[in-house]
């Protein structure tokens, strides 16, 4: 079989292996291809029978021209740059990521949660830039910090990543409102139990966003939700950034309704220079890494990996074309 990856990169910037690939057909790597040059993709592809992709959108033009395709193989759990119709109507097998970040992400909330609480970075550039020699103390600092223990986390969207969040959360000491379309009753406990939406924005210091991005949950951070929040509020999003209206956080970041915002993840990646959260007070955005520890990467390689290679014995693994 012919393989072509079209997006390697960020899944191997080089300390990985695509070996396992390798081994289950002839294989093309490209690290980056122009998602707007259809013409490219369709090149790039040309008769492989297997695309590898991240990123590159595969629409019905390119499945129309791209005949020799039976099988895309997602490198992430998002699946919106495939046209899962058109590939349903050429009978081609969609598989995708479904669990591989879950310890990494959640670690990655809480590190953009301890930042907000402490300036680690500003209090270590300040250091480094002299502020602590020429300090009249012992000890300085120049933000307000924040203890976790005895505040109220509510987590929106808690499935295995949200879940795990929970449980440092908990470590913390602190105590959790989970909500979410499916409940498991028995995950509640003394520090953590469910709750509906209105209640979670109301009594939570801490929102963190662990849901996925549809339709219902398309802009879930509002003004309208906004105002139901506690004043003061931190809000952290490393799941997807359309699920907050920018504008309305910038507006809310900069009034001090919400007092901080985490976020690695925005609605167009790579952030564009008018988004309004660059310019927003107290928001702490980096480059959507959240999924990129070695670690983490190399549970991804495995599974994507295994899932070709259960296409090629006929019994697919995590189908999202049915």
């Amino acid at each position: 079989m012919k393989i072509v990856i079209l997006d390697g990169y960020t899944e191997n910037p080089g300390d990985l292996s695509w070996s396992g690939f390798e081994k289950l057909g002839v294989l093309t790597v490209y690290d980056r291809t122009s998602i707007d040059d259809i013409e490219l993709i369709k090149k790039r592809i040309g008769d492989a029978d297997a695309v590898i992709v991240n990123k590159t959108p595969l629409s019905k033009e390119i499945f129309d021209s791209c005949t020799s395709i039976k099988y895309v193989g997602m490198l992430s759990t998002g699946y919106d740059v495939i046209d899962i119709k058109a590939a349903k109507e050429k009978n081609i097998l969609v598989s995708n990521i479904p669990t591989y970040g879950t310890e990494s992400v959640s670690q990655f909330a809480i590190a953009l949660l301890l930042e907000i609480c402490h300036h680690i970075g500003h209090h270590s550039h300040a250091v480094y830039n002299g502020a602590w020699e020429k300090s009249l103390d012992w000890c300085f600092w120049d933000y307000p910090l924040i203890e976790l223990k005895g505040k109220t986390m509510g987590i929106i969207g808690y499935g295995r990543i949200g879940q795990t969040t929970s449980k440092i959360a908990q470590a913390l000491g602190m105590n959790v409102l989970a909500s979410d379309a499916y409940k498991n009753l028995a995950l509640e406990n003394d520090m953590m139990h469910y709750e509906e939406l209105d209640k979670l924005l109301e009594y939570s210091d801490v929102i963190i966003l662990h849901c996925p991005l549809l339709p219902e949950t398309n802009g879930i951070i509002n003004k309208k939700n906004i105002l139901k929040m506690k004043d003061s509020v931190i809000i952290i999003n490393n799941s997807r950034g359309a699920l907050i209206v920018e504008e309305d956080l910038a507006e809310a970041l900069n009034t001090g309704k919400v007092s901080a915002a985490g976020l690695d993840v925005v609605s167009t990646e790579p952030i564009r220079s008018d988004n309004p959260l660059l310019k927003a007070k107290n928001c702490f955005i980096t480059p959507h890494i959240s999924w990129a520890p070695k670690e983490s990467r190399q549970r991804l390689m495995d599974i994507a990996v295994e899932n070709f290679k259960s296409f090629i014995e006929g019994n697919p693994l995590n189908v999202i074309s049915k």
